[in-house]
């Protein structure tokens, strides 16, 4: 490892503050992520299209900024991922489709554009499924994502990229997205923070359906300041999100003191209907066991969801079919198994399917709120096995049960997308595996704020404790020339902002 160890490993809010002060330079911050890429990418395929070229443009400028005392956004001089789901003006962006290969687009999305307003300096994209398309991230483009703590592994998807990058300090921020736990459940298996906030409080304007909430884009980090600042930076009202609305965004980068000792808790191992592991069970009952200390009151909580998985099955399918029927009408072949499966599954729906989906939600989301009438948040796991290895599409059983199709595995982070509440999955120690082990804190209705502050607080108390503290890869690990990492996946190379290969990092 490098001189620059120790600078890749500082939070996002710590290294706008030594940017801010003149402590180190955009351009040093650049150049120490760019070698920590380097070093550790070719072990889990995190990082996939990149452009070097205009990022060191980019932080050359940011230092002119910082040293002739101009104003400097939140996130100045930082360098980005951005998920390849994400348009990024320029910059390669395949959705981790064949289809899209070489596609440059010429816009940002809002997300992006926000991003890059408020000083962050985009260095590459991270991988994903193909079209978004199941917790496990892989694709014929670039293909697979390791996890940090065991490349041959499942990293969680759809934002598996960003989770790896981040656990390997590759990049400060990264983004994600979330439809049926995208961004909470890769933050799970890699040992990070995702966030999934409310629908239309960061504005997601390549979302076909505009006004349906199941998908929303949000803010990963290393811990829940670094995520909280993202999203100050991206949150609040765009005209290109029908959802979105008006916001203190600002107010997320210093989040309120809350005080443990007057937590209602909430928990539940299932919801009363998602299949779970035998060992993440009574792993979840031990964390709930040395919580409850920690808080003023953590119960169990009993729920009738009524018939969750039709309608997450129903409201999913149709932005499928929104997003693909052209694609599928020309070349049906062309489609992953995934995506295919999911055209499909919707294309053969009627329309009183879809109002009983659109109506049962409705139900959900009633029914979910009396829990909230006793407890401040809801804590579940946030997924129900342990990362499997990355070959496997799915995790086809979980406790002896089949599953029914590839995503059912997701149900404990879907049903919580069902109800729109904000939804964080917080590093907790390891499994039995030496896996990292996440919980996922569900807050109140339009309670970001709350929740993020809640997350943060247990952070804190989690970090006292070895057992409870996020867990770090081993980075000298991954950066070591063992065959064994390196060849996980035959892929194609890392492409260029135009498309083109590049020599010299090339995907594993």
């Amino acid at each position: 490892m490098s001189d620059h160890d120790d600078l890749v490993s500082r939070n996002a809010v710590e290294l706008r503050r030594m940017i801010g002060a003149k402590e180190i330079s955009p351009v040093e911050l650049l150049d120490a992520c760019i070698e920590r890429i380097e070093a550790a990418n070719p072990a889990v395929n995190a990082i996939t299209a990149t452009c070097y070229d205009a990022a060191r443009k980019a932080a050359k400028a940011a230092e002119r900024k910082v040293l002739d005392g101009e104003p400097l956004g939140l996130l100045h001089g930082l360098p980005l991922g951005v998920k390849d789901l994400e348009d990024t003006a320029g910059l390669l962006t395949t959705y981790g489709s064949p289809m899209s290969r070489g596609h440059v687009p010429s816009r940002d999305v809002v997300l992006v554009e926000r991003l890059r307003a408020a000083g962050a300096i985009l260095v590459g994209k991270t991988n994903v499924p193909e079209l978004g398309a199941g917790a496990n991230t892989r694709n014929p483009v670039w293909g697979a994502t390791g996890d940090p703590f065991d490349p041959e592994l499942n990293a969680g998807g759809s934002s598996g990229g960003s989770a790896a990058a981040l656990a390997c300090d590759m990049l400060p921020v990264c983004t994600g997205s979330d439809t049926g736990g995208s961004l909470r459940i890769p933050a799970s298996k890699c040992g990070v923070v995702g966030f999934r906030p409310s629908p239309g409080l960061v504005p997601n304007s390549r979302r076909l359906l505009g006004w349906t909430p199941i998908s929303v884009v949000g803010p990963m980090g290393r811990d829940v300041d670094e995520t909280a600042l993202q999203l100050a930076a991206t949150a609040g009202l765009s005209t290109r999100d029908p959802l979105s609305y008006d916001v203190d965004a600002p107010g997320f980068a210093t989040l309120p003191a809350f005080d443990l000792s007057t937590l209602r808790v909430g928990y539940t191992e299932d919801f009363g209907c998602c299949d779970v592991d035998d060992d993440i069970r009574a792993l979840f009952r031990a964390r709930m066991a040395a919580l409850a200390p920690l808080v003023h009151t953590c119960e169990p909580v009993a729920f009738d969801l009524g018939d969750a998985h039709r309608c997450f099955d129903v409201i999913r399918a149709e932005s499928f079919v929104a997003g693909l029927c052209d694609a599928y009408a020309r070349d049906p072949g062309a489609l992953g198994p995934n995506t295919r499966a999911n055209y499909e599954m919707g294309a053969a729906m009627t329309l009183a399917d879809s109002a009983w989906a659109q109506a049962e939600q409705t139900r959900i989301f009633r029914r979910f709120q009396s829990a909230f009438e006793r407890c401040d948040v809801i804590l579940s796991p946030t997924t129900p096995v342990s990362p499997f290895p990355w070959r496997e599409l799915y995790a086809a059983q979980i406790d002896g049960r089949a599953q029914e199709n590839y995503y059912r595995w997701l149900a404990l982070t879907y049903v919580v997308t069902l109800t729109t509440h904000p939804a964080l999955s917080l590093p907790c120690g390891v499994d039995r595996a030496g896996m990292p082990f996440g919980l996922q804190i569900v807050g109140p209705f339009h309670g970001d704020l709350k929740t993020l502050a809640v997350a943060r607080a247990m952070e804190k108390a989690f970090d006292r404790d070895p057992a409870l503290r996020r867990p770090r890869p081993d980075l000298s690990r991954l950066t070591q020339a063992n065959p064994a990492l390196k060849s996980i996946v035959t892929a194609p190379p890392i492409f260029d902002a135009t498309g083109e290969a590049q020599a010299g990092l090339s995907s594993v």
